[in-house]
């Protein structure tokens, strides 16, 4: 099975247009668009289809993210950020246009995200992120992308994954979390792609 996107090829950098945040000083909210991903080859018992993508380069310590005169050193350890989970893709689903599933960043988060009929799509990591903010606190479903911190000196990287499973639909519910996702998926999944994009916000880190 084979995930490209028209918007970025894997192992470069992804397009601002496409992330949450985007280079200023030090940084600016961007399009937060959801890529162009198209993919081809699933198995012949394919029933339907899951999308994750996860940024596994996320500092453990927020010590000194986005701060003044300090930089996220490269060998922090990293945990994982989820910023896009859907299942029950249906198996005649074949392509997600750009900006089909997110066109916009919505404050506290969108209710209803836009994907294939059918599908239900789960939380991302940004509603830890912004708990307690006044302005920005909310559950965030669907695809809400790239703003890693503007001073980490480590690139990002993005796992878009999808799996093909055999079955036309896992028993999730929306809002559902990866770890919930991964428990419905055992045994179901007959194949999977992966597809890696770049970002960083800070113009001393190459893409």
């Amino acid at each position: 099975m084979q995930l490209r996107s028209d918007n970025f090829e894997n192992g470069r950098p992804i397009p601002a247009e496409f992330a949450f945040g985007k280079q200023a000083r030090p940084f600016a909210l961007s399009d937060n668009r959801s890529p162009h991903l198209a993919w081809k080859e699933a198995p012949s018992a394919t029933r339907s289809f899951v999308l994750t993508c996860v940024d596994p380069d996320v500092p453990s310590s927020g010590d000194d993210v986005n701060k003044e005169g300090r930089t996220v050193p490269a060998d922090l350890p990293r945990v994982d950020f989820v910023h896009w989970l859907m299942a029950n893709i249906p198996a005649e689903c074949g392509e997600l246009a750009a900006g089909a599933c997110s066109d916009e960043i919505t404050p506290r988060g969108k209710r209803e995200p836009f994907g294939p009929p059918g599908s239900v799509q789960g939380v991302n990591d940004y509603t830890g992120w912004f708990a307690g903010d006044p302005e920005m606190d909310g559950e965030y479903l669907g695809y809400d992308g790239p703003c890693p911190p503007w001073n980490d000196s480590l690139l990002h990287h993005y796992h878009f994954k999808l799996y093909a499973l055999d079955v036309a639909s896992l028993r999730l519910v929306k809002g559902f979390s990866l770890i919930e996702l991964r428990a419905a998926m055992v045994g179901h999944v007959l194949d999977e792609a992966e597809l890696i994009g770049t970002y960083s916000l800070n113009p001393a880190v190459s893409g």
